[in-house]
């Protein structure tokens, strides 16, 4: 199997048929866990799976993006009370090695209501293409959240974002860079700043690049989880989750 295709069986045995049996023969014993409130290892996710089927959880995969041994998906969680919520949305990365699932990092919100433009945080084009143009497009974002989101340099963001189409599905901000500024400077008028410091994680498929990236929000320690689409060299639409990165976790395997 793929890796692609292994994280979706595991996924399955998880949170849709709920078969602890199925996800053993799937999750590597040493499994690393990145999930703050989840010890490491297989058997906290194993020991998880009754009562997940319990609470009545459950799972819409809405993208699906790989890259080596890494495969990233884009979900949402309904019944999610024993993640915090009644409904979440997240991104989820799995490492697969040996034909196994071996280390998982993900970033969760609570369901917000569209955003000023009508867009939901999950909703979009879902299926992958420009295959040939992964290299060419994974370059594009790692440049632009090197050069925008982490050093600053405002005035090259045309450079890397679509003047003509910029569709955004954080719940707060509005489509096309007017958007964006204005978002921006509302922020910085609270005296909110958003820092993008170091960037973890890059997994691009086609014309879909995901970035993983640490910085702050409003001073507090927050991972940044980013999917961005890329059309004619340039980024088009807009995806996250972001979320706070707490100073105690589960294990001693850190956020990232």
């Amino acid at each position: 199997m793929t890796p692609k295709e292994i994280v979706l069986e595991v996924v399955a045995a998880i949170f849709i048929n709920f078969e602890p049996s199925a996800a053993e023969q799937l999750l590597a014993k040493n499994y690393v866990q990145h999930n703050p409130a989840v010890p490491t290892g297989a058997a906290p996710i194993l020991g998880f799976i009754p009562g997940l089927k319990e609470s009545g959880i459950e799972v819409e995969i809405h993208r699906v993006i790989a890259e080596g041994d890494l495969v990233v998906l884009h979900t949402t969680y309904t019944n999610a009370q024993a993640f915090g919520a009644e409904a979440l949305v997240g991104f989820d990365v799995f490492r697969v090695e040996d034909g196994k699932v071996a280390e998982h990092w993900d970033n969760l919100t609570p369901v917000a209501a569209p955003n000023p433009s009508g867009h939901t945080q999950t909703n979009g084009p879902t299926e992958v293409s420009d295959l040939a143009k992964t290299a060419e497009n994974k370059a594009l974002v790692t440049d632009f959240v090197e050069t925008i989101l982490k050093k600053g340099a405002v005035d090259r963001i045309t450079d890397f974002l679509s003047t003509e189409t910029y569709i955004q599905h954080n719940s707060q901000i509005s489509d096309g860079l007017e958007g964006l500024g204005a978002a921006l400077a509302a922020m910085a008028e609270q005296g909110i700043q958003m820092v993008y410091t170091d960037l973890h994680m890059v997994v691009a498929e086609g014309d879909f690049v995901f970035t993983a990236s640490e910085g702050a929000l409003g001073g507090a320690p927050t991972a940044f989880f980013d999917l961005f689409r890329v059309d004619g060299g340039k980024i088009v639409e807009h995806w996250d989750v972001i979320a706070d990165i707490p100073a105690k976790m589960a294990h001693e395997n850190g956020k990232f």
